[in-house]
Formats: C-alpha cells, sequence, structure tokens
C-alpha cells in the first residue's frame, strides 16, 4: 500500500451529537487527553477559575457554560489521525450541527445514563440517519444513579429507529457503580473513583468464577449473570454491515467525567468505524482515493482571533492530497485560489499545514468569498458537491442599528454572521439594509447576534419580533411576486442570495397561497 493510500486510510473523521449536559464536552476531553493534545482537562463547569473547555473558545460560551459553536481537533492515537468535530448541544444551535454533520464519516451519540433519548438527541439522530453514518453511542454518567439499562436499550432503538448492540454492560450505578463486564473479552473492567485518572487493570471474568461475586457483591453478580444471559440470548446479533450503514449502533456504558470507560470506548471505536466515505458530486462518486484534490466548505467562522479580525472557511478535504500553495479552483466564484495559509485546529489554537489528506478539515482564510457547501477541486477536473440545505428558520426579529453613522459597521457585521451561516436575513424587495429582517432556528442565537455585533464589530441594535412563523422560498424563478394572490400577514422578501421568499404567520396561509396561485411551488429549505 502507498503512503498516500495509508495516510487516508488511517483518517477517522466523526462527530460527537448529544442534547445540552449529557457530557458530550467532557468526553471529547478526554479523548484529547489520550492522544496527548492536551496536557490537562478543563473543568466545563469551572466558570469561576480559568479553566474553560478547550472546545469551547467564543467568549459568550465561556459566560454562559455552553458550546454555540462548532469546534474542530485533530490529535493522534496508536497510529490512527483522528478530526473531531465536537458540536453544539443546545437546541437553538442545531443548524451549525446539521452541516457539520455532512463533513463527518460517523457520530458519537452521548446519552445521559438518567434521561435516557432527549428531544435534540432525536433531531439530530434524524440527520444521521438520514446519511446512514455509521452511530455509536456512549452512555454517560454510570456513576451516578442511571436508568435500567434494558430500558434505555430499548428506548434508543424504539425512538431513534436503530437496533442495538451492547459491547459492554454495566453493573449497577451510581454509588453502587462496580464496572463494566466487556462481552467480547469476558472480562470485568472495575471502577474507581480515581479523579480521573486512567481506568485500573480489567479483570478477566469467567461468570462461574466464585470470586467474581465476592468482588462485586452477590446481589450484582447474579444480576450480571441473569443480563448477559438474556443478551447473549435474546439481542441482536454484532453485524458490522449493519454499523458501516447505520443501522445498528454498538452501545458501551462509563463515565466520562471519572475517565471510565473512555479509553476502551475510543479503541472499539477507532476499530469499528470507516477511514473518509465516497461524496456524491454532479460528475458521480468521489472515492477519498481519487489523486485529484477536491473539498466542501461546511462552516464560515468570523473573528476567531481578535488580534486578526479574520474570517475562517472550514474545509473537510473529499479526495486526494493537499499541499500548501497549491492551486485549486473555487468552482462557485469561478476563480483559481493559492491556498497559502492552510490551517489545522485545536479549537481557537492553530498551525499552518504543510500536507493534508482526505478526512482532514482544514480552516483556510476567507477574504469574504466563500459560502457553506462551496466546492474547492483541482483545476482540471471541475465538479461540485451535492449542497447542504439551509433549514427554515423558526423565529423572526426586526432588526435596526442604533447609530446610523455606524451603518458601514452594521452591514458587515450583519453579512458576515450571516454567511457563517448562524441566522439568515432577508430584507424586503428594492430595500437598502437599514433595517433587516433576521431569521433564526433558535432564539438564542437573537442573544449571541447582539452580543457579537457589539463586541465584534462596536454595534448596538434594536430588535423588534416579528409575528411570522413560516418561511418557504419560491421555487419558480419566472413568477412575478407582486402579482402573487395572498391574505393578508403574508410579506414577500429576498434572501442575501437574491431568492424570493414568503413569510407566514400562520399555516393557514402557505395553504392558501398555494391555492390561490396556481403552479406556485414553495420549498420548506434552500439548497
Amino acid at each position: 500500500m502507498s503512503s498516500y493510500e495509508n495516510e487516508i486510510k488511517r483518517r477517522r473523521t466523526f462527530a460527537i451529537i448529544s442534547h445540552p449536559d449529557a457530557g458530550k464536552t467532557t468526553l471529547t476531553e478526554k479523548f484529547l487527553l489520550y492522544g496527548g493534545a492536551i496536557a490537562l482537562a478543563g473543568s466545563v463547569k469551572g466558570k469561576k477559575t480559568a479553566k474553560h473547555a478547550v472546545s469551547d473558545w467564543m467568549e459568550i460560551e465561556k459566560q454562559r457554560g455552553i458550546s454555540v459553536t462548532s469546534s474542530v481537533m485533530q490529535f493522534e492515537y496508536e497510529g490512527y489521525c483522528i478530526n473531531i468535530l465536537d458540536t453544539p448541544g443546545h437546541q437553538d444551535f442545531s443548524e451549525d450541527t446539521f452541516r457539520t454533520l455532512m463533513a463527518a464519516d460517523s457520530a458519537v451519540m452521548v446519552i445521559d445514563a438518567s434521561k435516557g433519548v432527549e428531544n435534540q438527541t432525536r433531531k439530530l439522530f434524524k440527520v444521521c440517519v438520514m446519511r446512514h453514518i455509521p452511530i455509536f453511542t456512549f452512555i454517560n454518567k454510570m456513576d451516578r444513579e442511571a436508568r435500567n439499562p434494558f430500558d434505555l436499550m430499548e428506548e434508543i432503538e424504539e425512538e431513534l429507529g436503530i437496533q442495538t448492540y451492547p459491547v459492554n454492560w454495566p453493573i449497577g450505578s451510581g454509588k453502587e457503580f462496580k464496572g463494566v463486564f466487556d462481552r467480547k473479552k469476558r472480562e470485568i473492567l472495575a471502577f474507581t473513583a480515581n479523579n480521573g485518572q486512567r481506568e485500573v487493570d480489567s479483570i478477566a471474568a469467567d461468570l462461574n468464577d466464585t470470586n467474581l461475586e465476592k468482588l462485586i457483591g452477590s446481589e450484582h453478580y447474579h444480576t450480571l449473570v441473569d443480563d448477559v444471559e438474556l443478551l447473549d440470548g435474546a439481542g441482536y446479533e454484532f453485524d458490522m454491515e449493519k454499523v458501516n450503514t447505520g443501522q445498528l449502533s454498538p452501545v458501551f456504558f462509563g463515565s466520562a467525567l471519572t475517565n471510565f470507560g473512555v479509553e476502551p470506548f475510543l479503541e472499539n471505536f477507532l476499530q469499528m468505524t470507516t477511514p473518509p466515505l465516497s461524496r456524491n458530486s454532479d460528475i458521480g462518486q468521489i472515492s477519498p482515493f481519487d489523486e485529484d484534490f477536491s473539498g466542501f466548505v461546511f462552516k464560515i467562522q468570523a473573528n476567531m482571533n481578535k488580534a486578526h479580525r479574520d474570517r475562517i472557511a472550514f474545509m473537510r478535504i473529499c479526495s486526494g492530497k493537499f499541499e500548501k500553495g497549491m492551486e485549486v479552483l473555487h468552482v462557485q466564484g469561478g476563480k483559481k485560489l493559492k491556498l497559502a495559509q492552510p490551517q489545522q485546529m485545536m479549537a481557537q489554537e492553530r498551525e499552518i499545514v504543510e500536507e493534508a489528506y482526505a478526512g482532514d478539515i482544514l480552516g483556510i482564510f476567507d477574504p469574504g468569498i466563500f459560502s457553506i457547501g462551496d466546492t474547492l477541486c483541482s483545476p482540471n477536473r471541475k465538479m461540485v458537491f451535492e449542497g447542504i440545505p439551509t433549514f427554515a428558520p423558526e423565529h423572526f426579529n426586526l432588526v435596526t442599528q442604533v447609530d446610523t453613522l455606524k451603518r458601514k459597521q452594521f452591514v458587515k457585521g450583519m453579512t458576515q454572521i450571516a454567511q457563517e451561516g448562524a441566522i439568515q436575513i432577508f430584507q424586503e424587495l428594492d430595500s437598502g439594509m437599514e433595517e433587516v429582517i433576521v431569521g433564526a432556528v433558535g432564539v438564542l442565537q437573537f442573544e449571541v447576534l447582539e452580543y457579537r455585533l457589539k463586541n465584534e464589530y462596536h454595534v448596538d441594535i434594536r430588535m423588534s419580533g416579528l409575528p411570522y412563523q413560516y418561511i418557504r422560498w419560491i421555487e419558480n424563478k419566472d413568477v412575478d411576486v407582486n402579482s402573487l394572490d395572498l391574505m393578508s400577514g403574508t410579506k414577500v422578501v429576498q434572501d442575501l442570495k437574491g431568492n424570493k421568499l414568503l413569510l407566514f404567520s400562520n399555516s393557514w396561509s402557505i395553504q392558501w397561497a398555494l391555492e390561490h396561485n396556481e403552479g406556485l411551488e414553495l420549498a420548506e429549505f434552500s439548497r
């Protein structure tokens, strides 16, 4: 195997998804700890100390203790080159997570053992299922009181429509948590609350061994024997093909905060999950081993470094080898570019990259020309990757600037934040940017918008709520929007790309528009 092929085969690129507070950021940090990427795991909760989660870099995230943007981290572990895409757990930032999942080859779903499947998990999971990407489940916080593991398995299967295969099985929970039983190795990993150090050595355990009963107690021993017998007899069989197509989720139990079960999970996961996958384009499937370079932009982030006031476009490499200074074609812009300062990330820390391969995530300087979903490729092989959908916002505000002398900063701030995909901007037809309608998937986005405009662009804004609940893109380009028969309370607007849209205050208005305008085609998202 050539060194080029080997480099691609050792890549693992995955996203971590969960409901807020399930322990996703803590798990991410423990992975980085094992990879030697950080020397000390920061306390996510420790807002009063100087320590914050490595992946939470934006000031507002440190203040609120939540992740609002996806972070990208790369590290080496046991011969693998790992790219972790950490995502916001809060549902108000789910659109950022949707886009990040487009750049991942598999997903790790973190579930709180006492809460089970929560709303946000359900929503994000559907995106994984839609893309048929492998899903691995880490049931966290076993050192606290937890629900019955069989109930948790059943809930995952029923709620998310996927089969489960527990790779290990918990022995007790909370104060009675004794460890986990590894079903393949037939051994017990004993739990000790060791302040987050690595686990104690595992203990080989034949379930018929009388010493095992002494080790974990009679009640736990008999429960374990019965549970394992039930799992072996009535549970789903392990099937790698089903894992690879997202139909079967391998499940692991542990406790990220105390570091228990994290390393076995990481090792199993890296063996089971796939190297970079092929991607759909307008010229067919693009293999990661294709020697022509290609990639797509899935995220744009402004002002990651206050000293530089820059914008970084995050690009997933889909095929070929990237070399610093190489010339690529920006397909949507129709121009050739030299990528002179490509960077790899560790949250906001960066280093210049000399080379990178399919599966890697690169940060490239964006002078304001990139949009989410843009394709970059070798100039000799033009292609366009499948678009990343823009989801319909559910909340709308009218936004105006307080100081009209700061119009330039206002327009720049609004446009840049909108290009990142955090908010969507709409204008009335033939109007300027003095006031704009801002749409967001979640109301917290408005708070972030106000905070960032003030702190990064020195602009104060006024926001007032609007009564709209639904938005639809007009699919027919030849429609004269001024002659549409619409209910009062329906508004015609356009987005930054000039696409025409309708804002509706209720679902009746949508039906009315379709029934009273023959041939009108409306879409819930824009590609």
